[in-house]
């Protein structure tokens, strides 16, 4: 669950993370009134869950009332990259000396949580990452030991932030951590994390997603859900009990486990194409579950061809394959289909397959040869989609 801005810095507060002082607002007249209790000069911002807001003209400063109605008024309706602006957030204009990053997340690989931390912020992380990878201090933290301020000071330190704000920034950084595992938090970044002229140090900016398997512990998160601005595709996923993310590529993805999602998504990209979508159908391929799969995927208008990457444990190859015949005659599908199968039975399965192969169906036996065909299947749809790695 991705929260806006504005529930993000309200969730920092909780745990005495320093934020600006403002409020949410759904109107003109409830922007003004916000503006005048946070005090002038304030920033009206879009709260939309999609980057680049700024140069969209969805981040505001306004001096005085007049102000305010003005860039309220313009922004509130706007469409930023198909999002719609319902709210903007209203917060007392800061000055800023220097702008930093903070955040965690889990490393899945480690098996520990992952902080990082640079002395670059204000700008995408991803940016800095390629730029500059030793502008990022990354530090794994134990779960069971949990993030001294001693550590936190360290990282700090080793970021290279300006020796005025180490003080401030660890103690942020211990509160951010506490946000993060407390919180049941995926993921809490700071960008950017700013040093004040007056040596404050303080949160202006909040990306904070949670583990929604952690909702029966948090019923205050209701209050999230009729506001959260899903994604329609992670929506109709969501009803359907599978696991997914949307992205922006033209290939879709179909695949049993997490971990073979993944890899499916960078072997995709390793042959130049662009995987539209992250999708875990879990340890069932029945033709009910693959059904469902195949509608989400196919319920994407930037996907050009569906890669179903199966690897057979439990689930016997023939069982698969017949699953995703089956689905086939349920599902209209627009798009020409790779499927991949291994595992138990997997010369079964394939066997069922190539009984049903056409132009719109094939199989082929490896992860990298399937994943070459969609590439070049999601070319041929449409020549003038960039399929390169993104």
């Amino acid at each position: 669950m991705d929260l806006f801005e504005y529930q993000g810095k309200q969730y920092f507060a909780r745990f005495g993370i320093p934020i600006s002082p403002g409020g949410v607002a759904t109107t003109v007249d409830e922007a003004v009134v916000q503006a005048g209790l946070a005090g002038f000069p304030v920033v009206i911002k879009a709260q939309v869950q999609v980057g680049g807001r700024g140069k969209a003209g969805g981040i505001k400063l306004a001096a005085n009332l007049d102000e305010v109605r003005h860039h309220a008024g313009n922004i509130l309706g706007m469409d930023i990259r198909g999002h719609v602006v319902h709210r903007v957030w209203v917060e007392r204009a800061s000055d800023i000396a220097k702008e930093y990053y903070a955040s965690f997340t889990l490393d899945r690989g480690a098996r520990k949580h992952l902080a990082m931390v640079s002395a670059r912020g204000g700008v995408d992380i991803e940016q800095v990452a390629a730029e500059d990878p030793d502008a990022i201090v990354r530090r794994h933290v134990d779960p069971a030991m949990g993030l001294s301020h001693e550590d936190a000071l360290q990282i700090i330190r080793d970021a290279h932030i300006d020796e005025e704000a180490v003080a401030g920034a660890a103690e942020i950084l211990v509160k951010l951590y506490r946000c993060f595992v407390e919180g049941d938090a995926d993921l809490v970044e700071i960008n950017p994390l700013i040093l004040t002229p007056s040596g404050q140090v303080h949160a202006l900016d909040a990306k904070v997603t949670l583990d929604g398997n952690a909702s029966y512990r948090h019923p205050e998160w209701d209050e999230f859900d009729g506001t959260e601005s899903a994604d329609p595709r992670e929506q109709m996923a969501r009803e359907r009990g599978l696991q997914y993310v949307g992205l922006d590529g033209t290939v879709g993805i179909i695949a049993n486990g997490a971990g073979l999602a993944m890899s499916t998504l960078d072997v995709v990209n390793q042959v130049g194409g662009s995987p539209a979508n992250f999708l875990d159908i879990g340890g069932g391929a029945s033709a009910a579950v693959m059904a469902n799969a195949l509608e989400v995927v196919n319920a994407d208008p930037k996907v050009r061809s569906i890669f179903i990457n199966i690897f057979g444990g439990i689930t016997r190859g023939e069982e698969v394959a017949n699953g995703i015949v089956t689905a086939l005659g349920r599902v209209t599908i627009s798009s020409p289909i790779v499927v991949r199968l291994d595992g138990t039975n997997a010369t079964e399965g394939r066997a069922i397959l190539k009984a049903h192969e056409s132009d719109r169906l094939v199989s082929r036996p490896t992860m990298v040869e399937a994943a070459r065909t969609a590439v070049e299947y999601a070319r041929s749809a449409d020549p003038s989609t960039e399929d390169h790695a993104r």
